[in-house]
């Protein structure tokens, strides 16, 4: 979390877009199918519509900027097919220009007329996209130096990287009167939720595979917040269960496997720092014999997949009384349909309390749309869960710090982040 108070400037705060040639910065990194290099899933890209649409609307020339995938790995790829797609969900004429800082695209942005739209390649294409440096050594970035002039106007619109400290996210804030985008914006009220000291007791339902990211976000949690509470599920809450050898052995091998072991004596730790205020499952539902069994806590013979009813039952209990509910990782094996209703069951519990519910992305995403509370007003779905986690563990969010930057160096009023 942010040390100090932020100020980030918004689309409302920013100025006039008339007339401005507006370089937006989207997070369209999307699931590929390796064979066909076709896109599987568009939600990403459907997310930054209204940004893009909005500044159309207000006068501006648009310029697209996004990764796809790292180098070397299979999901790395040219930007033309989500160009495409872009241009047929949003229903407008986007100009896919195959260069990023070459003589093409700055010819290109240099005629672009008002309300025109053009999507540049793959911006990982240049290697120094790649490196992590601070936001005034990126405006030094060729990158940054070719593009910025070019422009009025810089629009973060990525939460999904605000947690990367690249040279799209961080450089050009520093030479332009910049914003956050309609996604960014959202997301930014949402830490602030998270932050704010009058909205107490929170509860934070964390799960999920990166056990080492929450278990730093445990810490962090539970010593800044006495009010706050942790209800364990997933791998994490294996870990702690282990901490009092209540696992069996084949769950013990699941934790070895994934090298979680070495967390033990951390994870004993924290629990005697916080036991109070940390709580662990009371059933679970394993996988015995390839059939999907609820046990107790002290008939645990197998591989725990999911948290069980009673223990839904007792997180919705607690999560009844809380201002704020934030939840990051799903709660068993949600690949599988068999093990899905615990998380299912959470987030249900949570919507329904009416509290302000904060869902972490990924696997949430989908599952609350299975169940239709993605449309409550208090229910806010994170595009970001590596950023998310690292608000959680403490950590400044180096994108949210660049428009913080902008913002002073600009004298543009915004959403305040104390």
């Amino acid at each position: 979390m942010v040390a100090e108070s932020l100020i980030v400037p918004t689309l409302d705060t920013i100025g006039e877009f008339g007339g401005k040639r507006v370089l937006v910065r989207v997070d369209f990194n999307s699931p590929v199918e390796p064979k066909s290099g076709k896109i599987m899933d568009t939600t990403r890209i459907k997310s930054h519509i209204p940004t893009i649409k909005e500044l159309i609307d207000k006068g501006s020339a648009v310029v697209i900027i996004s990764h796809q995938g790292r180098p070397g790995m299979e999901d790395f790829t040219t930007l033309e097919e989500h160009c495409r797609l872009l241009s047929e969900l949003a229903g407008i004429d986007v100009r896919f220009v195959d260069d990023v800082i070459g003589p093409e695209a700055r010819r290109v942005i240099s005629n672009l007329g008002e309300g025109e739209v053009v999507m540049l390649d793959n911006i990982r294409l240049l290697s120094e996209e790649m490196m992590e440096a601070p936001p005034e050594a990126h405006a030094s970035t060729i990158l940054v130096r070719k593009l910025s002039p070019l422009f009025d106007i810089y629009v973060n619109d990525a939460f999904a990287t605000a947690h990367r400290s690249h040279a799209s996210i961080v450089g050009f804030p520093i030479l332009l009167p910049s914003a956050a985008g309609r996604v960014m914006e959202r997301e930014v009220i949402a830490l602030a939720k998270i932050r704010d000291p009058s909205l107490s007791p929170k509860v934070y339902v964390l799960g999920g595979g990166k056990v080492r990211d929450t278990l730093r976000a445990v810490e962090h949690i539970l010593s800044k917040d006495s009010n706050s509470m942790v209800l364990a599920t997933g791998l994490l809450a294996i870990l702690f269960l282990a901490v009092g050898g209540i696992i069996s052995r084949e769950n013990y091998r699941v934790l070895e496997r994934k090298g979680l072991l070495a967390l033990l004596p951390r994870a004993e730790a924290i629990l005697r720092l916080y036991r109070g205020r940390i709580r662990l499952p009371i059933d679970f539902i394993i996988e015995k014999e390839g059939k999907a069994i609820t046990v107790e806590l002290d008939d645990i013979d197998g591989p725990i997949k999911d948290v069980g009813p009673k223990t839904i039952d007792m997180y919705g209990d607690i999560m009844r009384d809380a201002k704020v509910i934030v939840f990051k990782g799903p709660a068993g094996v949600i690949e599988d349909p068999r093990f899905r209703e615990g998380t299912r069951g959470l987030i249900r519990k949570a919507a329904e309390t009416g509290s302000i519910v904060i869902l972490g992305g990924g696997h949430l995403n989908a599952v609350a749309e299975e169940l239709k509370v993605k449309e409550k007003s208090n229910v806010h779905i994170s595009t970001g869960g590596g950023a998310l986690i690292t608000f959680l563990s403490g950590e400044k969010l180096p994108a949210i710090e660049a428009l913080g930057i902008s913002a002073k160096k600009f004298n543009i009023k915004g959403v305040e982040i104390s």
